[in-house]
């Protein structure tokens, strides 16, 4: 990663592993912009949504509109902070794709958290009400089925935190 080269920081990791809190503090650093699939979700999706099914159809509706707009500010020299769950293999190639007509160096940020901290941390941030979404112990073990790590073909250069270290 250049420090003169605008960069496309992604995230990997399951429902409150700890992407957002790693994605806020990346975006402090100057040149960055955060983008938050779930604060853009809620705007303009956000009584609409009131399954996984919903999710799933408005997050698709949401990167195609994304996906042209982050190249376009990388393009630019900003670098971007993407806080989109880059969980599955189709999301992934979605962030490819914008890195291929960008031409921005890239970091995926992959946290590694046992499921029972992150079901206590979800459980916390429900409590809290501060987030835009509250998914269930049900809908965390649903989602979290879909999982799929990334794969060394995949060719991310990839930075690994484990139990919630940011490093």
């Amino acid at each position: 990663m250049s420090k003169n080269q605008p960069t496309l920081h992604m995230m990997c990791g399951k429902i409150a592993a700890g992407k957002s809190t790693l994605c806020a503090e990346l975006a402090r650093a100057p040149g960055h912009v955060l983008i938050s699939e779930d604060a853009w979700l809620a705007a303009l999706f956000g009584e609409d949504m009131a399954s996984v099914q919903d999710y799933v159809r408005y997050s698709a509706r949401l990167r195609d509109a994304m996906g042209p707009h982050v190249a376009a500010l990388l393009g630019t020299g900003v670098s971007v902070v993407l806080d989109y769950p880059g969980n599955t293999r189709m999301v992934r190639d979605w962030m490819r794709g914008i890195l291929e007509e960008s031409g921005a160096a890239h970091v995926l940020h992959v946290l590694d958290v046992p499921d029972e901290v992150c079901l206590a941390r979800l459980r916390a941030r429900n409590a809290e009400g501060g987030h835009d979404f509250a998914a269930t112990d049900a809908q965390f073990r649903m989602i979290s089925s879909y999982f799929e790590p990334p794969e060394p073909e995949e060719d991310f250069t990839i930075w690994r935190y484990g139990g919630g270290d940011h490093q």
